[in-house]
């Protein structure tokens, strides 16, 4: 019995430590399944030789409490300026790293978040948005 406990320990463990945001494959597909599952979305317009982009991959979207929340309430897409990833031109920023919540249709909820929020105020962006959001389903 304690060699299943044990078990099953390392392996949430393991799990929690390989986890990442299930970033979709490109914006379109993005919109798709956000359309499909009745999400928000997040959609992070960035470039990888962006100090501030590297940052904020390095260590808000590193953490758990912030990969747990978008997997479970959101549907997540990146586009990377340095690869010419598709980004409708009204996301179109000057800088980068920005930050869109997006309705399931692609429409911005707010007006972008700029730079390299960090993993505890980027938490609480992304409770406001959920809750606008479930706001929004349940007057319809």
């Amino acid at each position: 019995m304690v060699k299943i406990f044990v078990f099953l320990v390392i392996t949430f463990a393991a799990s929690l430590m390989g986890a990442e945001i299930p970033w979709a494959k490109d914006f379109k597909s993005g919109v798709e399944t956000a359309k499909k599952v009745n999400k928000p979305v997040l959609f992070v317009f960035s470039r990888h030789t962006c100090k501030y982009c590297v940052i904020l991959e390095e260590t808000t979207f590193k953490d758990a409490k912030v990969i747990e929340a978008l997997s479970r309430d959101f549907v997540s897409i990146v586009s990377y300026t340095d690869e010419n990833d598709f980004t409708p031109q009204e996301l179109w920023r000057p800088g980068t790293p920005t930050l869109w919540f997006l309705l399931p249709s692609g429409e911005p909820m707010f007006q972008p978040l700029m730079g390299a929020v960090d993993a505890e105020n980027f938490l609480k962006a992304l409770a406001i948005v959920k809750e606008e959001f479930d706001t929004m389903k349940t007057e319809k």
